[in-house]
């Protein structure tokens, strides 16, 4: 049995990890649950799985659960690293667990990841906790439906034998929108993704397709790949998941619904398949047919700025994934246009000072300033 410690178990990752521990009563222990500010529907998780440990974030609800429940009250990171647990999944928005999951992997343990900021900011930090633990047991699962396909399509092959990976994109809520058209689109538009149902954040970046850079990002240092060698495929249906060319031609792809749960069971239950379908299973017959292109980069300028940021391999991703944070934060509140997201992360990274580093608090400092240059911009008015 293994035993789990979630850590953002009430997000949608979290309670989608829970349906599989439903689903495989026999093969899970839950250990350890934390949550954010949902103190309601943790308290809920508590009663139905009795783990020996919680967490949530300080306020009236979370003490009220504190002072009910007969659970140890402690921290991510103790959390984390509890000699009780197995595995560790990160489904927390945010940097909240990037401190947990490097400790959980000096730890030597399995951390399945199913966070874009833990490795767009800490990416080298990352690296590095998991070459110190890996003779103990440590290592990375990726949880995102991208990565986990890449991941699948990896196991038993050699590493020098990879020649590209390439990550698939739906286009989002504008794929069909010219360029001219996306000043004006609202935030209830690109909040309606065309595949997937997702938090707000990351559904806007699924519209500027800024998500695909960050994947790209992430894929780098999940895989140890330079980034020109990851790719990005538009794919209506997001169907085919991810693919992997190796350098005899051959071409390996993950397919499946659009359903987060196979991802999840599979970083769950690795080396071995879940004996359950945590999701529909693919009818290709009733498909009929899969459509891929280009993507067109004039349409999202976000992913460019990404990937260039990304290329740089220093401070320079962790300073427009912050600026992406309050970008964002600042178009659903109604004070920018979807358009000018971008353009604020175009003159984040012109402005920002990098440094080629591993050192956890420079790069937590670099994202800090990608929001504070973001926040200034907007007070000032964006130009």
């Amino acid at each position: 049995m293994i035993r789990l410690a979630i850590l953002g178990s009430t997000g949608s990752v979290g309670q989608q990890a829970l349906d599989v521990v439903r689903a495989l009563p026999d093969d899970f222990k839950v250990v350890a649950l934390a949550a954010g500010g949902n103190a309601g529907l943790l308290h809920a998780q508590a009663r139905e799985f009795s783990p020996a440990a919680l967490f949530a974030r300080p306020g009236h609800d979370a003490d009220a659960l504190r002072a009910e429940t007969s659970a140890e009250w402690q921290p991510l990171e103790a959390m984390a690293t509890r000699e009780d647990v197995d595995l560790v999944l990160v489904a927390t928005s945010g940097l909240a667990a990037l401190p947990s999951s490097i400790a959980a992997l000096r730890a030597g343990k399995p951390v399945a990841i199913a966070n874009k900021e833990t490795l767009v900011v800490g990416g080298p930090a990352v690296r590095d906790a998991l070459d110190a633990g890996r003779s103990r047991g440590a290592e990375l699962r990726p949880v995102d439906s991208e990565h986990s396909a890449i991941w699948q399509c990896l196991w038993g092959e050699a590493p020098e034998s990879v020649e590209r990976l390439t990550l698939t994109a739906s286009g989002g809520a504008f794929r069909d929108y010219e360029p001219s058209e996306l000043e004006a689109v609202t935030a209830a538009q690109a909040l309606a993704h065309p595949t997937w149902r997702m938090g707000p954040k990351i559904t806007i970046d699924s519209a500027t397709l800024f998500n695909k850079g960050l994947e790209a990002i992430e894929a780098r240092w999940l895989f140890d790949i330079p980034l020109d060698r990851v790719e990005i495929l538009q794919h209506r249906e997001s169907v085919v998941h991810s693919m992997v060319t190796f350098r005899d031609g051959s071409v390996k792809a993950q397919l499946g619904e659009p359903d987060m749960r196979l991802p999840i069971q599979v970083a769950l239950t690795y080396p071995h398949r879940g004996a359950v379908k945590p999701a529909p299973a693919l009818d290709l017959a009733q498909r009929g047919s899969l459509t891929f292109g280009t993507v067109d980069t004039e349409r999202f300028p976000a992913l460019g700025i990404a990937l260039e940021a990304g290329r740089r391999e220093d401070t320079s991703a962790a300073a427009i994934s912050g600026a992406d944070e309050s970008a964002v934060a600042h178009f659903l509140a109604g004070r920018i246009r979807f358009t000018e997201i971008a353009l604020l992360l175009a003159q984040a990274l012109d402005a920002h000072e990098p440094r080629r580093t591993g050192d956890l608090e420079v790069l937590l400092a670099a994202e800090a300033w990608g929001r504070q240059f973001v926040d200034s911009r907007v007070a000032a008015g964006v130009r």
